[in-house]
């Protein structure tokens, strides 16, 4: 028992020491090792020794063997050659044989394959018609009215409406006449020798729009367009970037002229508004004359005497009786009718008389039908400039009516001197949003106010009253 000690102390005093950096003297007097449960998650890594080394590396193998026996159908130590490895002679034909039906899919291609190679179940109700038993009861009739050659009623009305349709379709192509495919293969969709409605031809222009084959007729006041104005307006050469001299004090000028317009509105509306002063406002002597105003009458001749209107009758009188009118004689009868008849014949013989006077006054009469028709012809002309007119101009569409917005102008301080140091002015949307207006496409409208539709009510609450006093 003396050799190992004294081969320990031999070692202690040669002072020896391991390769690794961590390594210690082994005959240094050591620590004590901490003693602990194993079976804890956290001593996994602390108790670790060569048996755990060995497990990992006993884990790799298997791994190692497992994955050859899946990729390579065994261990690859333990095949031959020959189904390891092939003679390459260069053949083309062995080469396409070989990589035929072997070209790699695309990422694409593999990334939107299912994940999974259970196959989807069957969808039932993508089998399901609504109502298909009845269907397939008149399926089984119409087969059984056509073995009896017996054609059903829609289908014979629509035969009926056929027939009376291809006479008026036939003189129609005749009077037209089709005109050849333009050449290339190219065809407009829009005219009347389509090629892809040749199929719809001569068939019922009613059961075509029933069945939504052909386009409904577009009404012609949906081609017109509500205005004339352009989408985009070009603004003044004032506005542009750095524009001349002349040009932006021309568009200062026109928004002086519409501030002076505005200003004048409101001076107008407060001098309408204002209180009277002390100078203006009505006196007693005044209100009493404007009160007195219509009541008494003035005569207009002042000197003359008063006409004494005449006694009105006694309450409960009849009222006094008209003058009954004598009944005429034969005679008075025959005159007056006479009378009549020479005045009828005195007008007929004056106008027959004036129709020959108007013989002699054909240069006076075609000057003033001239002059008729250019009056005329002036008023018409009027009458398109102020239509023109009318048309670029908005319409009164609601109860707002429409108001230029804003010139969008710069002072001649404002004016940069870069298009990078150049400020902004106004905005686009609200430009847009005008332009609509304008155009009659919207009417003029207003930002919604908000009302209120219950009167609010201030509740104090308890904790809020312990605090405060």
């Amino acid at each position: 028992m003396a050799a190992p000690t004294e081969a320990r102390s031999g070692a202690a005093a040669s002072g020896f020491l391991g390769f690794r950096a961590g390594s210690r003297d082994p005959g240094a007097p050591g620590k004590r090792r901490a003693r602990g449960s194993r079976n804890r998650k956290k001593s996994w890594k602390r108790w670790r020794g060569p048996e755990a080394q060995l497990g990992r590396e006993l884990g790799a193998f298997l791994e190692d063997v497992g994955l050859q026996q899946r990729a390579a159908g065994g261990l690859v130590a333990e095949k031959p050659d020959e189904s390891l490895f092939f003679l390459d002679t260069g053949s083309e034909e062995k080469d396409r044989e070989l990589n035929q039906g072997r070209e790699k899919p695309l990422r694409i291609d593999l990334i939107l394959q299912p994940d999974s190679k259970v196959p989807p179940p069957k969808d039932i109700l993508a089998h399901q018609v609504p109502n298909g038993k009845k269907l397939k009861r008149k399926q089984r009739l119409r087969e059984k009215l056509a073995e009896r050659g017996v054609v059903p009623r829609e289908q014979r009305l629509l035969q009926a409406r056929l027939q009376k349709a291809r006479p008026a379709t036939a003189e129609a192509s005749h009077g037209q006449g089709a005109g050849a495919e333009p050449a290339g293969g190219f065809y407009d969709i829009w005219s009347d020798t389509n090629p892809l409605d040749r199929p719809l031809a001569g068939q019922d222009a009613w059961f075509l729009e029933q069945t939504k084959k052909q386009r409904v007729r577009r009404p012609a006041r949906l081609e017109k367009k509500p205005s004339e104005l352009p989408a985009v307006e070009v603004i003044p050469a004032g506005g542009s970037y750095n524009p001349t001299f002349q040009a932006h004090q021309a568009l200062l000028l026109q928004a002086h002229e519409v501030e002076l317009r505005r200003q004048r509105a409101e001076e107008k509306l407060e001098r309408q508004l204002r209180f009277p002063t002390a100078a203006e406002a009505p006196t007693q002597e005044t209100a009493f004359r404007e009160q007195c105003e219509g009541l008494l009458e003035e005569s207009a001749d002042e000197g003359g005497e008063e006409e004494v209107p005449d006694e009105p009758p006694a309450p409960g009188a009849p009222p006094p009786l008209a003058p009954l009118r004598e009944k005429k004689t034969e005679q008075q009868r025959r005159r007056e009718k006479e009378a009549k008849f020479l005045e009828a014949r005195r007008l007929g013989e004056k106008a027959a008389r004036c129709r020959r006077q108007e013989l002699f006054q054909l240069r006076s009469i075609r000057l003033q039908v001239k002059r008729r028709e250019a009056e005329l012809l002036r008023r018409r002309r009027a009458r398109l400039a102020k239509r023109r007119a009318e048309a670029t101009k908005p319409r009164r569409l609601g109860r707002l009516k429409y108001e230029d917005p804003d010139l969008e102008v710069q002072l001649s301080t404002e004016l940069a001197e870069s298009l990078r140091t150049l400020k902004p002015e106004g905005s686009v949307l609200r430009d847009r949003f005008k332009s609509l207006q304008k155009r009659n496409l919207i009417e003029p409208r207003e930002r919604a106010k908000f009302k209120r539709k219950y009167r609010l009510k201030y509740v104090e609450k308890r904790a809020f009253r312990e605090v405060t006093l």
